[in-house]
């Protein structure tokens, strides 16, 4: 049995977590061309979260997360209490189950909301199979649906889904333009024709098409931690959501608007959504606020061990913690990998407040920096009323 320094034994552990209407989307592609963010106005926050949104089109926009461990039976309730609580939309996280399965639900109970996968993992799927879903959540949603895409390490891809592993941000490039030429023959009804290095689609009898919708245009936003995938979200996509270990102003500044200035250099028109998802730690006293600050420290312990998540600790000169933390990971220390984040690291990457404090904390690290910014609504209602002041006070800017 390997021990760790301090003398415990090597231990397992697991991790827990993210009708017809006209209510069309906001246009990502309205702004100037290499536009990559906006800022935002000042709004004021009080209220238990974890992510949140501001945003496009200068208006704020406020979407919420949802547990990705929620029971399928409790989306319906989560979702109808969402869209009372006033939030523009949901993003939908997969880990445990399926994305768009769960999208289905929150369209079928949910009126305005808009309804986005964040993110989907796409290469366990064919490009055929995911295009299909989202046209058909699409039509449901009246055009509410926005199809959010991840990629997968290595080892996830060969082990867990059986599948073939391929450079991600090539494949991921393949995938988004197969997924635009298959939905272009949908609406269209022309032969189907796209060749790639990675992807071949050639053949789509009248039998197989589902053809034409009300709203063709389906936005694609792309979940990116390294700078190569911001660089393909600069010139492919709608949106970019950053992971809660890329999400800290600096690395934002520094990597990611950047990398998306650069990839939107050679694409026609092209400007993309920012959205942060921010790992908040806000609490009523400044005991709970030390308490959440503990959980916090944690849970970064456990993410910054995996090395693709460590492109921030090296970007803010931390590389050394990050290979620390993965050895020590291996031999189950988690004790001793929690001691190396430090609170300089946890300021960083976290902004933490007081309810009351949590608002300006945010928007003076965000604003003019992320165009959105993604709430995780608190497990219980107890807090509805104050987020509910929270939601409307961010839409009225």
């Amino acid at each position: 049995m390997h021990r760790c320094a301090s003398g415990t034994p090597r231990a397992t552990h697991h991790a827990r977590g993210a009708t017809k209407h006209n209510a069309r989307l906001p246009n990502y592609r309205s702004r100037p061309s290499g536009a990559v963010r906006r800022s935002c106005p000042r709004g004021g926050v009080h209220a238990d979260f974890f992510h949140c949104v501001l945003t496009v089109e200068g208006e704020m926009r406020v979407y919420a997360g949802m547990d990705p461990a929620l029971p399928l039976r409790e989306v319906a309730t989560y979702t109808r209490r969402v869209e009372a609580l006033g939030f523009d939309g949901i993003r939908i996280p997969e880990s445990i189950h399926d994305a768009l399965m769960v999208a289905t639900l929150v369209v079928e109970h949910s009126v305005k909301l808009q309804v986005g996968t964040g993110v989907m993992l796409a290469f366990p799927r064919s490009p055929m199979v995911v295009a299909l879903a989202a046209w058909d959540l699409q039509a449901l949603s009246g055009g509410r649906f926005v199809l959010g895409l991840g990629s997968q390490v290595r080892g996830n891809m060969i082990g867990r889904f059986s599948g073939s592993w391929a450079p991600p941000v090539p494949r991921m490039r393949d995938y988004i333009a197969s997924l635009r030429a298959i939905w272009a023959a949908f609406q269209s009804g022309s032969p189907l024709t796209h060749r790639s290095e990675h992807y071949t689609f050639t053949r789509l009898q009248p039998l197989f098409n589902p053809g034409p919708i009300e709203f063709p245009h389906i936005p694609i936003a792309l979940g990116a931690v390294n700078p190569g995938m911001c660089r393909l979200a600069g010139g492919s996509v709608e949106e970019l959501i950053t992971h809660p270990t890329n999400s800290s102003r600096d690395y934002l500044q520094k990597v990611v608007l950047p990398s998306l200035r650069e990839g939107s250099a050679d694409a026609v028109a092209a400007s993309v959504s920012l959205t942060a998802m921010v790992p908040l730690i806000t609490a009523s006293s400044l005991q709970q606020l030390d308490l959440e600050r503990g959980r916090q420290r944690r849970l970064f312990a456990q993410l910054f061990s995996t090395p693709n998540y460590g492109f921030t600790l090296k970007a803010l000169g931390w590389q050394e913690v990050g290979e620390r933390l993965h050895q020590l990971s291996k031999r189950g220390c988690w004790a001793e990998m929690e001691a190396l984040i430090t609170d300089e690291m946890l300021d960083a990457i976290a902004p933490a407040a007081l309810h009351d404090e949590i608002a300006d904390a945010l928007l003076h690290r965000y604003v003019n920096t992320a165009d959105a910014l993604l709430l995780m609504p608190p497990d219980t209602p107890i807090h509805d009323d104050a987020l509910r002041a929270v939601i409307a006070a961010l839409r009225a800017g």
